[in-house]
């Protein structure tokens, strides 16, 4: 009963199934609709414009001068008319990369387009452009602040709350925003957990301040196309090889390509070959959009603040050619909620039966799916265990099993020194997702029938959801 009234004092939209399994998300418009009205949008522009631009560097150093910044023809009205020339549908601008330069009229630092020679508010020019030619507007927001030091090691409640109040500000002074692609996070390249910067607390901000906002964290590099892990869209970064499946994708997607040779404006852009038109639509957005995968194509202003000429033809190419009614989009097939909450399991002590080799008991739990316990060929009944160390509570646990080894299983958990069922329904996926009534336990175990093959855990989550809001 408390459960049950805790959820609705929350807001939160769920139901039990017939075995017990709690599915919940966020009350909005309904996920599921807003999730498919973004791969509906099919094609849209990426913009990735700041101090990089004028550095001929995707990194530039983080304590250049503001100064810099010095776009005088800067034109965002030119933006938004090449994309529509395109039949683009939506643009998304970098509000601030992971060089900490912020491109609106934020409150939290000086180090902002106002206080550039241009001294004006990039993000609101954008914002308006685009609106006035009918298009959506997204944001690029960098977890992953090396000016701001927000970064591994060294981050505080305080860059937590910066970051909350930088959020705040673009979701609350620009109007809708139909999404924020947020980078440098959970990724082996920025090494920034989501116990650093809690992805929950910056995902119910969200939530908060604009519910029918999709929130798409870049981080394909480390969580398997099966599930969406810490994201509401699936999103893939082809410069940096994270390539979606275009023969087994059920999820709503995102995948993202520069027109040039990189991300933000090189001295070589005007006079490089962009990527053709055909390029662009028969290799990305036609195959794309069938398995319900939105594209978005990378235009990097010049530092004048203009789109140059070469690829403003080849994406009025695009427009000519492109019959944007020709591709349709798939309805989204079932998909689980999804997680937002830390693993409680992560990096906690552990236990199983014998192991295969060196694949031993650390490895399903060690925040890594590239590497799994797998269990010796001799054991009949493999089993593993994760103790918490105390009674903790929780109501959703994930089972990783890339390889599908296995599909006949029972679940545990230990509370008083006895161990007790949770009901649930095996399942044969890849990613064994079940959510269920909160219970209260020191420990969590499964217990595996062997098939064919010796069963293998890449990952073993366990979560507590409650979408609470701060």
């Amino acid at each position: 009963m408390r459960y049950l009234l805790f959820l609705l004092i929350l807001g939160v939209s769920s139901f039990v199934n017939a075995f017990g399994e709690v599915r919940n998300e966020p009350s909005s418009e309904t996920s599921r609709e807003l999730r498919q009205h973004f791969i509906d949008l099919k094609f849209g522009m990426f913009i990735h414009f700041g101090i990089g631009t004028y550095m001929d560097n995707d990194w530039p150093d983080p304590d250049a001068p503001v100064k810099l910044f010095n776009p005088s023809k800067l034109d965002c009205g030119q933006w938004a008319h090449v994309a529509k020339s395109a039949k683009m549908r939506y643009g998304c601008l970098t509000t601030k990369h992971h060089n900490g330069f912020c491109l609106w009229d934020t409150k939290t630092t000086d180090y902002n387009s106002l206080n550039a020679p241009i001294g004006r508010d990039v993000v609101k020019e954008y914002v308006d452009a685009f609106r006035k030619e009918g298009l959506k507007v997204m944001l690029y927001y960098s977890i992953l602040d090396i000016h701001h030091q927000i970064r591994p090691g060294l981050i505080t409640r305080d860059d937590v709350r910066m970051i909350k109040r930088q959020l705040t500000e673009l979701l609350s002074n620009y109007g809708e925003i139909t999404a924020v692609i947020i980078d440098g996070w959970d990724a082996p390249w920025s090494r920034i957990s989501y116990e650093d910067v809690p992805f929950n607390e910056i995902y119910s901000l969200i939530k908060r301040l604009q519910p029918n906002c999709l929130v798409m964290d870049l981080n394909a590099a480390k969580y398997p196309a099966d599930m969406l892990f810490y994201t509401d869209i699936k999103s893939y970064e082809q410069n940096a090889g994270q390539h979606i499946s275009k023969e087994t994708n059920t999820l709503p997607a995102l995948s993202c390509l520069p027109i040039n040779s990189s991300w933000f404006w090189k001295t070589d852009f005007p006079t490089s070959p962009v990527k053709s038109a055909s390029r662009i639509l028969d290799e990305n957005v036609n195959p794309m959009n069938r398995i319900g995968c939105n594209f978005i194509l990378n235009v990097a202003p010049n530092r004048d603040g203009l789109i140059d000429d070469n690829a403003v033809e080849v994406l009025a190419e695009v427009g000519r050619t492109w019959d944007d009614q020709a591709v349709k989009v798939p309805e989204l097939k079932d998909y689980d909620a999804p997680v937002i909450y830390p693993n409680l399991a992560k990096h906690r002590p552990c236990y199983s039966s014998w192991s295969s080799d060196m694949w031993i008991m650390d490895f399903a739990n060690d925040d890594d799916f590239k590497t799994a316990w797998r269990s010796n060929p001799a054991v009949e009944r493999p089993w593993y265990v994760v103790d918490f160390e105390k009674a903790v509570s929780f109501n959703t646990i994930v089972i990783s099993d890339l390889d599908r080894t296995f599909k006949d299983y029972s679940l545990y958990y230990e509370k008083d020194g006895e161990w007790l069922p949770i009901s649930v329904t095996p399942s044969d996926k890849p990613i064994k997702v079940h959510r269920f009534g909160r219970v209260y336990g020191d420990k969590v175990k499964i217990e595996i029938n062997k098939g064919s093959v010796s069963p293998s855990i890449m990952e073993l989550g366990v979560y507590d959801e409650i979408f609470a809001v701060e």
